[in-house]
């Protein structure tokens, strides 16, 4: 394409990538989408004005443009189209800390862990923790609207930002909310941007809310027979304590993870419950003896309690190596469905029913104590009735949360996987306010086409 050229002069050396070899590893993210199309080119920006440059000379060549973060995405909101560009932000990593309005203002190819590590030098925390936050972007947190394991008593990443620097469809940067903490002036653009996965704008800054460091944790693991008897203990924990994290495992995702990084798990349990408790110290005992009383009271077979950091953290460490380790067992299609937490328990039950019925293997891992399950369809990708079968898997697992007043995902976004899905979920007439949201800030359709919508 001879207009290639013009981006290139306009862009300093090395930030435009033609080569087959190196576009390659832009073309997918996490879901491994084999759709994925191959671009003309890669922007590896390393500012803002840069990111105009580019949008700008897509918007004038009517080329699709698709943001990428660090790739850790898990919906194919990231996957690259054919004969567009994608646009890395990769290299836009500063973190500045403002310890006087208590705030991070981060570039968006900054990891999730980059952010954590400068707050906590000064005695400050930045909350929102996917199991990934090693290795994502907080421009990729942005776009998802990204939660974690303490979102169940923290929040997401929408409740932490106060502020963006977008650049919209036709290259123009607008700056929304800032270091303030209370600002209600003029429409809620701000959140509109939280959660699009780069279809209205592509987010260079972002103004992050933090809070003072985490107290010190204590940590409960229970073991039960079945994930039953697990999703009762987390509403009956629910119904009277907010824990820190109150994390599942299946059977399955437990034995995976022993295979992968052998941790010392019960491979003989039917569910593990990972919880904590950050209250302070003398609140923080009684919170977790209520949490024994109600795991031991909804059947728990095994309960043990520790307040020494490290070993908690070898349980948690645990859950967050469920992703690779079943990952390890052959291809993936990855499930973020939730549902209302009372309906925890009948969510667990239809997923099973949906693994004996296409006769595929799904272990599950959930932020249970807010409803967000992660099923993880395993198939053998050379063979293509299993494909046939964890695809049919996919759809009706999607269908089974809708219909217990759920979501077809809690944090991983929509992007291209699950967007056939989301008209049922959302409606016609919210679906025909997405598209004219949508047309307004970006009316050739070049951000990022076909995800979500």
């Amino acid at each position: 394409m001879h207009a290639l050229t013009d981006l290139i002069e306009a862009l300093p050396a090395g930030v435009v990538v033609t080569d087959g070899d190196a576009v390659e590893k832009y073309r997918f993210d996490w879901s491994r989408d084999q759709a994925a199309g191959t671009p003309l080119a890669v922007v590896r920006a390393e500012d803002a004005g840069q990111v105009q440059t580019a949008v700008r000379w897509a918007a004038e060549h009517r080329v699709p443009l698709v943001p990428r973060g660090a790739g850790s995405g898990l919906s194919g909101g990231s996957t690259a189209v054919d004969g567009g560009l994608v646009l890395s932000l990769e290299r836009m990593r500063a973190v500045e800390i403002d310890v006087d309005c208590r705030v991070a203002v981060v570039e968006p190819g900054a990891l999730n862990a980059e952010v954590k590590a400068a707050a906590a030098e000064h005695g400050l925390w930045y909350p929102p923790d996917p199991s990934s936050y090693e290795i994502c972007s907080i421009g990729g947190n942005v776009a998802t609207n990204a939660g974690g394991l303490c979102c169940v008593k923290y929040g997401v990443t929408t409740d932490y930002v106060l502020g963006l620097d977008v650049v919209l469809a036709d290259g123009t940067l607008v700056t929304l909310g800032g270091r303030r903490i209370k600002d209600v002036a003029g429409l809620s653009l701000l959140k509109l941007f939280v959660g699009s996965e780069g279809t209205l704008g592509v987010v260079t800054r972002a103004v992050l809310r933090l809070v003072p460091a985490q107290e010190a944790r204590s940590t409960l693991v229970a073991t039960f027979a079945d994930v039953d008897a697990a999703a009762r203990a987390v509403l009956s924990v629910g119904r009277r304590l907010r824990p820190s994290m109150m994390e599942l495992m299946d059977r399955a995702s437990i034995n995976a993870v022993e295979d992968y990084r052998p941790m010392g798990l019960d491979r003989d349990a039917g569910a593990l419950l990972v919880a904590q408790s950050d209250a302070p110290a003398t609140a923080r005992a009684v919170e977790v003896e209520a949490m024994r009383t109600a795991c031991e009271g909804a059947g728990a077979t095994a309960v043990f309690v520790t307040d020494d950091p490290e070993e908690g953290e070898l349980f948690v460490a645990a859950r967050r190596a469920a992703f690779p380790a079943i990952e390890a067992r052959g291809a993936l299609l990855l499930e973020d469905v939730g549902a209302p937490v009372p309906q925890l328990p009948a969510l667990l039950a239809a997923i099973a029913a949906v693994a004996a019925e296409h006769r595929v293997e799904i272990p599950v891992v959930a932020h249970a104590g807010d409803g967000n399950t992660h099923p993880i369809i395993v198939y053998d990708p050379a063979d293509p009735d299993s494909e046939r079968r964890a695809r049919a898997a996919f759809d009706d697992i999607m269908r089974a949360a809708i219909g217990l007043g759920g979501t077809i995902t809690g944090e991983h976004g929509v992007g291209r996987a699950k967007k056939g899905a989301l008209p049922d979920q959302l409606g016609p007439d919210v679906m025909a306010l997405t598209r004219r949201v949508k047309d307004a800030l970006d009316p050739l359709g070049i951000l990022n086409p076909g995800a979500i919508i």
